[in-house]
Protein backbone atom coordinates (compact mmCIF):
# COMPACT_ATOMS: atom_id res chain seq x y z
CA UNK A 1 0.00 0.00 0.00
CA UNK A 2 3.00 2.02 0.37
CA UNK A 3 4.51 1.68 -2.32
CA UNK A 4 0.99 2.27 -4.34
CA UNK A 5 0.61 5.63 -2.47
CA UNK A 6 4.53 6.56 -3.08
CA UNK A 7 3.90 5.61 -6.89
CA UNK A 8 0.31 8.06 -7.19
CA UNK A 9 2.65 10.97 -5.65
CA UNK A 10 5.01 10.54 -8.20
CA UNK A 11 3.26 10.68 -11.00
CA UNK A 12 1.49 13.83 -9.87
CA UNK A 13 4.46 14.90 -9.51
CA UNK A 14 5.08 14.66 -13.22
CA UNK A 15 1.99 15.15 -14.86
CA UNK A 16 0.68 17.69 -12.63
CA UNK A 17 -2.33 17.98 -9.76
CA UNK A 18 -6.08 16.74 -10.98
CA UNK A 19 -8.06 19.12 -9.63
CA UNK A 20 -11.49 18.28 -10.96
CA UNK A 21 -10.84 14.42 -9.75
CA UNK A 22 -9.83 15.12 -6.22
CA UNK A 23 -12.91 17.76 -5.75
CA UNK A 24 -14.56 14.52 -7.23
CA UNK A 25 -13.18 12.13 -4.22
CA UNK A 26 -13.79 14.27 -1.67
CA UNK A 27 -17.31 13.92 -2.22
CA UNK A 28 -17.64 10.48 -2.38
CA UNK A 29 -18.91 10.18 0.45
CA UNK A 30 -21.47 12.45 0.57
CA UNK A 31 -22.96 11.13 -2.33
CA UNK A 32 -22.34 7.47 -1.19
CA UNK A 33 -24.95 8.29 2.37
CA UNK A 34 -26.97 10.39 0.10
CA UNK A 35 -27.92 7.73 -2.28
CA UNK A 36 -28.09 4.95 0.86
CA UNK A 37 -30.28 7.14 2.28
CA UNK A 38 -32.58 7.78 -0.62
CA UNK A 39 -32.84 4.23 -0.64
CA UNK A 40 -33.71 3.69 2.89
CA UNK A 41 -36.41 6.24 2.66
CA UNK A 42 -38.39 4.76 -0.22
CA UNK A 43 -37.63 1.32 1.50
CA UNK A 44 -39.40 2.63 4.58
CA UNK A 45 -42.27 4.72 3.20
CA UNK A 46 -41.13 7.31 6.10
CA UNK A 47 -38.87 9.71 7.02
CA UNK A 48 -36.26 10.01 10.27
CA UNK A 49 -38.82 10.06 12.97
CA UNK A 50 -41.62 9.93 11.41
CA UNK A 51 -44.79 8.01 12.61
CA UNK A 52 -47.31 6.84 10.05
CA UNK A 53 -49.33 3.88 9.64
CA UNK A 54 -48.25 3.79 6.11
CA UNK A 55 -44.21 2.87 7.62
CA UNK A 56 -42.99 -0.47 6.86
CA UNK A 57 -40.23 -0.68 9.95
CA UNK A 58 -37.13 1.72 11.71
CA UNK A 59 -33.76 2.45 12.06
CA UNK A 60 -31.24 1.54 14.42
CA UNK A 61 -28.29 2.81 14.01
CA UNK A 62 -25.70 2.86 11.86
CA UNK A 63 -21.94 0.74 10.93
CA UNK A 64 -19.10 1.41 9.26
CA UNK A 65 -18.10 0.15 6.13
CA UNK A 66 -14.88 0.68 3.89
CA UNK A 67 -15.56 0.77 -0.07
CA UNK A 68 -13.12 1.54 -2.97
CA UNK A 69 -14.78 2.89 -5.80
CA UNK A 70 -13.44 4.10 -8.97
CA UNK A 71 -12.24 7.41 -7.59
CA UNK A 72 -10.90 5.74 -4.45
CA UNK A 73 -11.63 4.37 -1.11
CA UNK A 74 -14.38 5.97 1.33
CA UNK A 75 -15.22 5.36 4.96
CA UNK A 76 -18.76 5.53 5.12
CA UNK A 77 -21.60 5.35 7.94
CA UNK A 78 -24.18 3.20 6.62
CA UNK A 79 -27.36 3.41 7.46
CA UNK A 80 -29.24 0.23 9.15
CA UNK A 81 -32.65 -0.78 9.33
CA UNK A 82 -35.43 -3.53 10.33
CA UNK A 83 -38.42 -3.95 7.84
CA UNK A 84 -41.36 -5.68 9.24
CA UNK A 85 -43.47 -7.65 6.48
CA UNK A 86 -46.44 -9.80 7.21
CA UNK A 87 -45.37 -9.69 11.24
CA UNK A 88 -42.06 -10.68 10.51
CA UNK A 89 -38.86 -8.83 11.46
CA UNK A 90 -35.88 -8.79 8.80
CA UNK A 91 -32.77 -7.16 8.70
CA UNK A 92 -32.39 -4.44 5.34
CA UNK A 93 -29.68 -4.58 3.19
CA UNK A 94 -28.87 -1.82 0.80
CA UNK A 95 -29.06 -2.84 -2.80
CA UNK A 96 -26.64 0.14 -3.37
CA UNK A 97 -23.82 -1.50 -1.46
CA UNK A 98 -24.54 -5.30 -1.26
CA UNK A 99 -23.90 -7.01 1.62
CA UNK A 100 -19.73 -7.97 2.32
CA UNK A 101 -18.80 -6.28 -1.23
CA UNK A 102 -15.83 -3.98 -0.80
CA UNK A 103 -15.11 -2.49 -4.33
CA UNK A 104 -17.50 -1.29 -6.47
CA UNK A 105 -18.10 -3.35 -9.31
CA UNK A 106 -16.12 -0.59 -11.86
CA UNK A 107 -13.08 -1.23 -9.97
CA UNK A 108 -13.17 -5.55 -10.16
CA UNK A 109 -13.80 -4.74 -14.10
CA UNK A 110 -10.25 -2.38 -13.82
CA UNK A 111 -8.94 -5.09 -12.66
CA UNK A 112 -10.35 -8.09 -14.75
CA UNK A 113 -8.93 -5.76 -18.17
CA UNK A 114 -6.27 -5.54 -16.63
CA UNK A 115 -5.60 -8.94 -15.87
CA UNK A 116 -7.39 -9.85 -19.69
CA UNK A 117 -4.21 -7.28 -20.99
CA UNK A 118 -1.16 -10.20 -19.54
CA UNK A 119 -0.71 -8.11 -16.12
CA UNK A 120 -0.22 -10.35 -12.95
CA UNK A 121 -1.04 -9.54 -9.57
CA UNK A 122 2.17 -6.96 -8.90
CA UNK A 123 1.43 -5.02 -12.42
CA UNK A 124 -2.33 -5.20 -11.54
CA UNK A 125 -2.04 -2.93 -8.29
CA UNK A 126 0.44 -0.83 -10.13
CA UNK A 127 -2.09 0.02 -12.77
CA UNK A 128 -4.71 0.47 -10.82
CA UNK A 129 -2.67 2.42 -7.71
CA UNK A 130 -3.81 6.13 -9.23
CA UNK A 131 -7.45 4.88 -9.58
CA UNK A 132 -7.60 3.57 -6.03
CA UNK A 133 -5.47 6.13 -4.27
CA UNK A 134 -3.71 3.29 -2.29
CA UNK A 135 -6.73 1.63 -1.48
CA UNK A 136 -5.65 -2.02 -0.37
CA UNK A 137 -5.95 -4.67 -3.03
CA UNK A 138 -4.28 -7.49 -1.89
CA UNK A 139 -2.70 -10.58 -3.24
CA UNK A 140 -6.00 -12.84 -2.40
CA UNK A 141 -8.54 -10.44 -3.58
CA UNK A 142 -7.18 -10.45 -7.24
CA UNK A 143 -7.21 -14.03 -6.90
CA UNK A 144 -10.54 -14.35 -5.90
CA UNK A 145 -11.92 -11.23 -8.61
CA UNK A 146 -9.89 -13.74 -11.03
CA UNK A 147 -11.31 -16.83 -10.07
CA UNK A 148 -14.93 -15.74 -10.84
CA UNK A 149 -14.02 -16.32 -14.35
CA UNK A 150 -13.30 -20.22 -13.41
CA UNK A 151 -17.17 -20.56 -12.43
CA UNK A 152 -18.49 -18.90 -15.55
CA UNK A 153 -15.83 -21.15 -17.49
CA UNK A 154 -17.63 -23.99 -15.91
CA UNK A 155 -20.69 -23.04 -16.76
CA UNK A 156 -20.59 -21.80 -19.93
CA UNK A 157 -18.88 -25.74 -20.89
CA UNK A 158 -21.92 -27.42 -19.90
CA UNK A 159 -24.04 -25.13 -21.77
CA UNK A 160 -26.46 -26.57 -24.16
CA UNK A 161 -25.53 -26.24 -28.17
CA UNK A 162 -28.53 -28.47 -29.05
CA UNK A 163 -30.38 -24.57 -30.55
CA UNK A 164 -26.84 -23.58 -32.57
CA UNK A 165 -27.46 -23.87 -36.32
CA UNK A 166 -24.05 -25.14 -37.24
CA UNK A 167 -23.19 -25.48 -40.79
CA UNK A 168 -19.11 -25.30 -40.51
CA UNK A 169 -16.94 -26.48 -37.72
CA UNK A 170 -13.34 -25.79 -37.37
CA UNK A 171 -10.83 -27.37 -35.42
CA UNK A 172 -7.68 -26.37 -34.29
CA UNK A 173 -4.99 -26.85 -31.62
CA UNK A 174 -3.27 -23.49 -29.89
CA UNK A 175 0.18 -24.80 -27.96
CA UNK A 176 0.60 -22.15 -24.61
CA UNK A 177 3.44 -23.24 -21.97
CA UNK A 178 1.58 -23.79 -18.79
CA UNK A 179 3.25 -25.10 -15.64
CA UNK A 180 2.01 -29.00 -14.69
CA UNK A 181 4.07 -31.12 -12.13
CA UNK A 182 6.46 -28.25 -11.33
CA UNK A 183 7.49 -27.97 -14.79
CA UNK A 184 6.92 -25.85 -17.47
CA UNK A 185 5.46 -27.67 -20.68
CA UNK A 186 3.84 -27.16 -24.03
CA UNK A 187 0.16 -28.46 -23.68
CA UNK A 188 -2.31 -27.54 -26.92
CA UNK A 189 -5.49 -26.01 -26.06
CA UNK A 190 -8.06 -27.77 -28.51
CA UNK A 191 -10.56 -25.74 -29.81
CA UNK A 192 -13.69 -25.68 -31.91
CA UNK A 193 -14.99 -22.67 -33.69
CA UNK A 194 -19.07 -23.10 -35.18
CA UNK A 195 -20.59 -21.32 -38.19
CA UNK A 196 -24.10 -20.43 -37.68
CA UNK A 197 -26.56 -19.78 -40.52
CA UNK A 198 -26.57 -16.73 -40.51
CA UNK A 199 -22.57 -16.96 -40.91
CA UNK A 200 -21.63 -15.47 -37.50
CA UNK A 201 -18.80 -17.50 -35.70
CA UNK A 202 -18.84 -18.59 -32.18
CA UNK A 203 -16.20 -20.58 -30.23
CA UNK A 204 -18.33 -23.53 -28.85
CA UNK A 205 -15.61 -25.06 -26.86
CA UNK A 206 -11.90 -25.06 -25.56
CA UNK A 207 -10.31 -27.21 -23.07
CA UNK A 208 -6.32 -27.68 -22.20
CA UNK A 209 -5.62 -31.29 -22.49
CA UNK A 210 -1.70 -33.02 -22.62
CA UNK A 211 -1.58 -34.05 -26.57
CA UNK A 212 -3.81 -34.15 -29.91
CA UNK A 213 -3.57 -37.35 -30.02
CA UNK A 214 -7.03 -39.48 -31.00
CA UNK A 215 -8.56 -40.24 -27.69
CA UNK A 216 -7.97 -36.51 -26.54
CA UNK A 217 -9.42 -35.28 -30.07
CA UNK A 218 -12.43 -38.07 -29.83
CA UNK A 219 -13.02 -36.82 -26.05
CA UNK A 220 -13.19 -33.20 -26.81
CA UNK A 221 -15.44 -33.53 -29.97
CA UNK A 222 -17.66 -36.44 -28.30
CA UNK A 223 -18.22 -33.37 -25.21
CA UNK A 224 -19.48 -31.43 -28.12
CA UNK A 225 -22.04 -33.97 -29.55
CA UNK A 226 -23.26 -34.89 -25.93
CA UNK A 227 -23.96 -31.23 -25.46
CA UNK A 228 -26.47 -31.48 -28.05
CA UNK A 229 -24.14 -29.86 -31.37
CA UNK A 230 -25.64 -30.85 -34.58
CA UNK A 231 -23.70 -33.06 -37.66
CA UNK A 232 -21.98 -29.91 -39.15
CA UNK A 233 -22.10 -29.80 -43.02
CA UNK A 234 -18.31 -29.27 -42.95
CA UNK A 235 -15.44 -29.95 -40.98
CA UNK A 236 -12.57 -27.49 -41.55
CA UNK A 237 -9.09 -29.21 -40.02
CA UNK A 238 -5.47 -29.31 -40.21
CA UNK A 239 -3.37 -32.41 -41.06
CA UNK A 240 -3.37 -33.90 -37.39
CA UNK A 241 -3.92 -37.59 -37.79
CA UNK A 242 -5.54 -37.87 -34.41
CA UNK A 243 -7.96 -35.31 -34.90
CA UNK A 244 -9.12 -36.50 -38.54
CA UNK A 245 -9.35 -40.06 -36.52
CA UNK A 246 -11.81 -38.22 -34.28
CA UNK A 247 -13.77 -36.46 -36.69
CA UNK A 248 -14.16 -39.58 -38.91
CA UNK A 249 -15.55 -41.69 -35.86
CA UNK A 250 -17.85 -38.99 -34.58
CA UNK A 251 -19.61 -38.32 -38.05
CA UNK A 252 -18.89 -40.70 -40.30
CA UNK A 253 -18.44 -39.80 -43.91
CA UNK A 254 -18.60 -35.87 -42.95
CA UNK A 255 -17.26 -33.67 -45.23
CA UNK A 256 -13.81 -32.71 -44.58
CA UNK A 257 -11.08 -29.76 -45.71
CA UNK A 258 -7.72 -30.20 -45.13
CA UNK A 259 -6.34 -26.64 -45.10
CA UNK A 260 -4.67 -25.35 -47.70
CA UNK A 261 -2.20 -23.35 -46.01
CA UNK A 262 -0.69 -26.14 -43.87
CA UNK A 263 -0.55 -28.48 -46.61
CA UNK A 264 1.82 -25.93 -48.52
CA UNK A 265 4.35 -25.52 -45.12
CA UNK A 266 4.51 -29.22 -45.27
CA UNK A 267 5.48 -29.52 -49.06
CA UNK A 268 7.78 -26.44 -48.85
CA UNK A 269 9.91 -28.81 -45.97
CA UNK A 270 10.43 -30.96 -48.81
CA UNK A 271 11.34 -28.86 -51.85
CA UNK A 272 15.15 -27.84 -52.40
CA UNK A 273 15.41 -24.38 -52.08
CA UNK A 274 15.56 -23.26 -55.76
CA UNK A 275 12.61 -24.88 -56.43
CA UNK A 276 10.95 -23.08 -53.85
CA UNK A 277 8.67 -20.77 -55.96
CA UNK A 278 8.05 -23.04 -58.54
CA UNK A 279 6.14 -25.48 -56.19
CA UNK A 280 4.60 -22.55 -54.87
CA UNK A 281 2.95 -21.22 -58.21
CA UNK A 282 2.31 -25.06 -59.17
CA UNK A 283 -0.08 -25.21 -56.03
CA UNK A 284 -1.18 -22.39 -55.76
CA UNK A 285 -3.15 -23.10 -59.20
CA UNK A 286 -4.51 -25.76 -57.98
CA UNK A 287 -6.27 -23.90 -54.58
CA UNK A 288 -7.05 -20.45 -56.82
CA UNK A 289 -8.28 -22.57 -59.34
CA UNK A 290 -12.05 -21.33 -60.48
CA UNK A 291 -13.51 -24.53 -60.57
CA UNK A 292 -13.46 -27.91 -59.41
CA UNK A 293 -12.47 -29.40 -62.86
CA UNK A 294 -9.55 -27.22 -63.49
CA UNK A 295 -8.45 -27.57 -60.21
CA UNK A 296 -8.41 -31.51 -60.34
CA UNK A 297 -6.44 -31.41 -63.83
CA UNK A 298 -3.65 -28.58 -61.82
CA UNK A 299 -4.07 -31.37 -59.25
CA UNK A 300 -3.02 -34.43 -61.42
CA UNK A 301 -0.12 -32.20 -63.17
CA UNK A 302 1.56 -31.06 -59.50
CA UNK A 303 2.10 -34.80 -59.12
CA UNK A 304 3.19 -35.95 -62.58
CA UNK A 305 5.35 -33.16 -62.50
CA UNK A 306 7.07 -33.37 -58.94
CA UNK A 307 7.27 -37.05 -58.41
CA UNK A 308 10.44 -36.79 -61.21
CA UNK A 309 11.82 -33.39 -59.00
CA UNK A 310 10.76 -34.28 -55.50
CA UNK A 311 8.76 -37.45 -54.49
CA UNK A 312 8.52 -36.66 -51.02
CA UNK A 313 6.73 -33.26 -52.48
CA UNK A 314 4.44 -35.12 -55.00
CA UNK A 315 3.63 -37.96 -52.01
CA UNK A 316 2.95 -34.96 -49.74
CA UNK A 317 -0.04 -33.88 -51.41
CA UNK A 318 -1.61 -37.15 -51.98
CA UNK A 319 -1.56 -37.32 -48.49
CA UNK A 320 -4.29 -34.72 -48.43
CA UNK A 321 -6.06 -35.82 -51.11
CA UNK A 322 -9.50 -34.98 -52.76
CA UNK A 323 -9.65 -33.09 -48.95
CA UNK A 324 -7.78 -30.32 -50.16
CA UNK A 325 -10.34 -29.97 -52.82
CA UNK A 326 -13.91 -30.00 -50.45
CA UNK A 327 -14.27 -26.34 -50.51
CA UNK A 328 -14.66 -26.33 -54.38
CA UNK A 329 -18.02 -27.92 -53.67
CA UNK A 330 -19.50 -24.48 -51.78
CA UNK A 331 -20.85 -21.49 -53.31
CA UNK A 332 -17.33 -19.52 -54.59
CA UNK A 333 -18.21 -16.48 -52.34
CA UNK A 334 -16.77 -18.75 -49.19
CA UNK A 335 -13.91 -20.34 -50.75
CA UNK A 336 -11.68 -17.65 -49.28
CA UNK A 337 -13.29 -18.57 -45.75
CA UNK A 338 -13.66 -22.65 -45.87
CA UNK A 339 -9.86 -23.82 -47.80
CA UNK A 340 -8.05 -22.52 -44.66
CA UNK A 341 -7.97 -22.61 -40.90
CA UNK A 342 -7.06 -19.12 -41.24
CA UNK A 343 -10.46 -18.41 -39.56
CA UNK A 344 -9.74 -19.66 -36.07
CA UNK A 345 -5.36 -19.39 -36.68
CA UNK A 346 -6.29 -15.84 -36.42
CA UNK A 347 -8.12 -16.61 -33.14
CA UNK A 348 -5.21 -18.49 -31.45
CA UNK A 349 -3.10 -15.55 -33.02
CA UNK A 350 -4.88 -13.04 -30.47
CA UNK A 351 -5.04 -15.43 -27.85
CA UNK A 352 -1.05 -16.22 -27.99
CA UNK A 353 -0.39 -12.21 -28.07
CA UNK A 354 -2.50 -12.05 -25.12
CA UNK A 355 -0.35 -14.55 -23.18
CA UNK A 356 3.46 -13.97 -24.36
CA UNK A 357 3.71 -11.15 -21.81
CA UNK A 358 3.30 -13.95 -19.09
CA UNK A 359 6.04 -16.02 -20.30
CA UNK A 360 4.08 -19.48 -18.92
CA UNK A 361 0.82 -19.75 -17.13
CA UNK A 362 0.81 -21.53 -13.75
CA UNK A 363 -1.85 -24.16 -14.58
CA UNK A 364 -4.17 -25.59 -16.95
CA UNK A 365 -7.01 -23.75 -15.06
CA UNK A 366 -5.35 -20.20 -15.29
CA UNK A 367 -4.69 -21.09 -18.83
CA UNK A 368 -8.35 -22.11 -19.85
CA UNK A 369 -9.70 -19.28 -17.62
CA UNK A 370 -7.65 -16.58 -19.46
CA UNK A 371 -8.66 -17.46 -23.50
CA UNK A 372 -12.26 -17.80 -21.81
CA UNK A 373 -12.06 -14.30 -20.57
CA UNK A 374 -10.76 -12.69 -23.60
CA UNK A 375 -14.04 -14.18 -25.56
CA UNK A 376 -16.64 -13.20 -22.93
CA UNK A 377 -14.90 -9.81 -22.43
CA UNK A 378 -15.45 -8.97 -26.00
CA UNK A 379 -11.50 -8.19 -26.38
CA UNK A 380 -11.41 -10.90 -29.13
CA UNK A 381 -14.22 -9.49 -31.63
CA UNK A 382 -15.35 -12.26 -34.22
CA UNK A 383 -16.78 -11.52 -37.73
CA UNK A 384 -18.69 -13.17 -40.22
CA UNK A 385 -17.11 -15.75 -43.00
CA UNK A 386 -17.51 -14.75 -46.57
CA UNK A 387 -19.91 -15.70 -48.51
CA UNK A 388 -22.40 -16.19 -45.21
CA UNK A 389 -25.77 -15.10 -47.20
CA UNK A 390 -25.61 -18.22 -49.17
CA UNK A 391 -24.43 -20.97 -46.41
CA UNK A 392 -27.52 -23.01 -47.36
CA UNK A 393 -26.70 -23.25 -50.78
CA UNK A 394 -23.92 -26.12 -50.77
CA UNK A 395 -24.04 -29.11 -53.10
CA UNK A 396 -21.74 -32.20 -52.27
CA UNK A 397 -22.61 -33.48 -55.63
CA UNK A 398 -19.26 -32.99 -57.14
CA UNK A 399 -17.59 -34.20 -54.21
CA UNK A 400 -18.89 -37.62 -54.47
Amino acid sequence: MREATRSVRQMEALLGPDPLTEALRGKIREMILALTEAELKEVLVAQPYERSAERQGYRHGRKRRSITTGLGAAVIQLPRARLIEDGQVREWHSALIRRYERRAPSVDCALLGAYLAGANGRRIRGALSPLLRGAPLSKSAISRIVGRLQALFCSWRERSLKAFPLTVLYLDAIALRVRIANKVLSAPVLVALGVGRDGQKEVLDLELLTSESTSCWSGFVQGLISRGLGRPRLVVIDGNKGLRAAVEQSWPKVAVQRCTVHKLRNLERHVPRHALEEMRSDYHRIIWANSLDEARKAYREFISKWKKLAPKVAASLEEGGEELLTFYSFPKSQWKSLRTTNVIERLNGEFRRRVKTQGSLPDAQAAERLLFGLLVSGQIRMRRINGWRELNQISMSEAA
